[in-house]
């Protein structure tokens, strides 16, 4: 390991001894990488790539895998140029902000330092064209995949540069996806549509064609424009852009548009509407040189350094339930036997099933049967439970006469079905006001066989509306009656998205209900913005206690359970955190749980373990675990003081358990067997498997 260079060659055996058992944040020499050289045979050249590579402190001492930076050089430079970074590195990787890395520097001589990192085709005599993007991207990636402990998977790597280096990292992220998750590309030398006349781009050789050292028609074709429309979506890129404020402005109207300053905002505007990547733009202070590089690549890994892993995702597991048309999650049941009951909405026809029209409310029973209920309008599930005869009950809502009693139906209305084990329908309630739209979001059974069920009606139900939509609670007997119906709401918009019976204790029990509310609700004081709500009912529908929870942005209570400690824990969202909340019988607040990371996140459903614990399942844009794509599914499990005790991350490269609204869609139960199941929406593409398209139901058992 390299000595600071402040220590005296007279303190060489002091120093080794503490750089030997100083460990990190305790008192000694700073532990610092080392820059060595290397060269990669490279088959698509015909000679060798010389590089430097960094290598973390303590790499001679493990035997941990790290991620690779490759670090790309601008125009006439040389592989020592990006070596001024090493401090950087030292620092962020002993301050924990990024993971240990090593970096690689290639040296890219050819074509007299202008070639662009492409593969060129231009044959004149002075300045042949070489196969560097083949070279370094192929070459030179195996040999360090070979040569160092590195992790041969595309999270593992990222591809930075500057200037012409810049372009070469923004070219390789997006021509290979298959190698590179992420690209940090400062100041680039990128011009669309066309270089400007006096640009270097045209003088090289990179772009030429034959004799010509330029061809508009080859330049096009390997420029980011071209390569955006086709990129995948399953293999997401991070893209880190930065430029400074005082580059070269050129004195030619005609080609101002053609400063970098406005090309690295038009590269980063083409860029963020490509759902395939993720886009960052930083605009500093400085010109084309250091004095904006240096603090961009800190920036730079500070957003992209802590997504690389040398572990891949955890993906979906295949097969997806669903048609091509849009569907929707809907709840997932777990039976004595070992089987599940899914539930969702589909936009066609499920395993030969009639397809009434528009969505369809569907049950499928794992290993059985298939059951699609549907009218010619929309019908959607928010809840599926088992029964202990080994039947289904499901709850939701449609908007046409799904029970044969409503003839000319057009608004919601709610409805709960109950299914035998073999699948028949044993009875559908629907029921709501017939001038407004009712709607349930959540459903519970009850120890009798009979429902507890929540949701929203902007009618009259339970006396006159206090608001636009007011909450409601309903409980329905074993066999489908209304037994009876509260509305709860205040002067704006109200709804129950949580419901949970505890079992009966001498003949009495408790339903917990949660949702939000815009306004105050009776009995509660408004926190602000939208505000969550948990309230508590006796099996008779009196209301016993309510609160709200949050703070002054806005908040919801998505769903709530019932703990074998006889505590009531809600999930939900507290600003862009998730909250998890608990509460004892009479209303007041034992403990929280918050799960922050710098993106969103969201608890969507919780569900009770043994001890008094809990699962709770929700979706976050951050990094809990590894990342997979835009929205993952996030499963805590949190102990009976509230205490995180684990943390699993999973999903697609695309949006998993949250809607194009930013509302959860996702379902957990606990298996007789204590796993979890987990059902929710997604946009991606299974582990091993297809989508059929437009929103797809993914079930995983944890």
């Amino acid at each position: 390991m390299p000595l600071p260079r402040w220590i005296a060659a007279t303190a060489l055996t002091v120093v080794a001894a503490l750089s030997l058992t100083a460990g990190p944040g305790e008192t000694g020499v700073r532990a610092e990488g080392r820059i060595t050289t290397g060269a990669a045979p490279s088959p698509a050249l015909g000679e060798d790539i010389a590089y430097n590579v960094y290598l973390p402190a303590r790499y001679d001492r493990t035997k941990d895998r790290h991620p690779v930076l490759y670090l790309l050089h601008g125009r006439g430079d040389t592989m020592q140029a990006w070596t001024r970074v090493k401090t950087t590195l030292d620092d962020m990787i002993r301050t924990k902000r990024i993971p240990p890395v090593i970096a690689v520097m290639p040296d890219a001589p050819w074509n007299e330092r202008g070639n662009w990192y492409v593969d060129s085709r231009y044959t004149g005599a002075d300045l042949p064209g070489r196969k560097v993007e083949t070279a370094l991207t192929r070459d030179l990636v195996a040999h360090v995949d070979a040569t160092y402990r590195t992790a041969p998977i595309r999270q593992a790597r990222l591809v930075g540069g500057y200037s012409m280096g810049g372009a070469g990292a923004l070219r390789f992220a997006l021509a290979h996806q298959d190698l590179f998750g992420a690209a940090a590309v400062l100041s680039p030398a990128v011009y669309a549509p066309l270089p400007p006349s006096d640009s270097s781009a045209r003088d090289y050789g990179a772009f030429g064609d034959g004799a010509a050292k330029f061809s508009e028609e080859v330049y096009r074709e390997l420029n980011y424009p071209s390569l955006l429309p086709d990129l995948d979506e399953d293999l997401p890129v991070r893209l880190f852009v930065a430029v400074g404020d005082d580059e070269y402005a050129n004195p030619d109207p005609a080609d101002a548009r053609h400063d970098l300053d406005f090309e690295s905002a038009a590269l980063y505007n083409a860029a963020r509407r490509s759902p395939a990547i993720s886009a960052q733009l930083r605009v500093l202070d400085g010109g084309h040189d250091w004095t904006v590089w240096t603090p961009a690549f800190e920036q730079a890994m500070a957003e992209l350094g802590p997504g690389l892993s040398v572990t891949p995702p955890t993906g979906l597991p295949a097969p997806l339930h669903g048609t091509p048309a849009a569907d929707w999650a809907g709840g997932v049941a777990a039976h004595a036997d070992g089987s599940l009951t899914l539930g969702y909405a589909a936009g066609g026809p499920v395993e030969g099933q009639p397809h009434a029209g528009r969505l369809d409310a569907v049950l499928t029973r794992t290993g059985g049967w298939t059951r699609q209920l549907g009218t010619a309008a929309d019908e959607r599930l928010y809840g599926v439970t088992a029964l202990p005869d080994g039947g289904v009950l499901a709850a939701g809502y449609t908007k046409g006469d799904l029970d044969g009693r409503h003839p000319g139906n057009a608004a919601d209305d709610a409805f709960v079905v109950r299914l035998d084990a073999a699948g028949e329908v044993r009875w559908l309630t629907q029921f709501g006001d017939p001038a407004a739209a009712d709607r349930l979001y959540a459903l519970s059974a009850a120890p009798d066989g009979g429902a507890y069920v929540a949701g929203y009606t902007k009618g009259s139900l339970d006396g006159p509306n206090a608001g636009d939509k007011d909450a409601v609670v309903a409980r329905l007997t074993p066999d489908g009656a209304l037994s009876w119906i509260r509305q709860y709401g205040g002067p704006g918009e109200d709804k129950a998205t949580g419901i949970a019976a505890d079992a009966l204790v001498a003949g009495v029990g408790t339903v917990h209900v949660t949702g939000s509310a815009s306004a105050a609700l009776p009995g509660t004081t408004a926190l602000g913005g939208l505000d969550g709500w948990i309230a508590a009912y006796s099996t008779d529908g009196a209301r016993q206690w309510a609160t709200t929870a949050g703070g002054p942005e806005d908040d919801r209570l998505n769903a709530v359970t019932v703990t074998t400690a006889g505590l009531a824990v809600a999930t939900g969202l507290s600003g862009g955190d998730a909250l998890t909340v608990a509460y004892t019988g009479k209303g007041a607040r034992r403990w929280q749980h918050v799960l922050a990371t710098p993106q969103a996140d969201e608890g969507a459903a919780v569900t009770p373990l043994p001890g008094g614990e809990v699962r709770v399942v929700g979706y976050t844009r951050g990094r809990v675990g590894v990342q997979a794509g835009g929205a993952d599914v996030v499963v805590l499990r949190l102990d009976g003081k509230g205490a995180q005790r684990a943390a699993t991350q999973l999903g697609t490269a695309r949006d998993d358990g949250v809607d194009p609204f930013a509302e959860p869609d996702l379902y957990a139960t606990t298996t007789p067997s204590g796993q979890v199941a987990v059902t929710g929406l997604t946009y991606g593409s299974p582990a091993g498997g297809t989508a059929p398209g437009n929103g797809d139901v993914f079930l995983a058992v944890l």
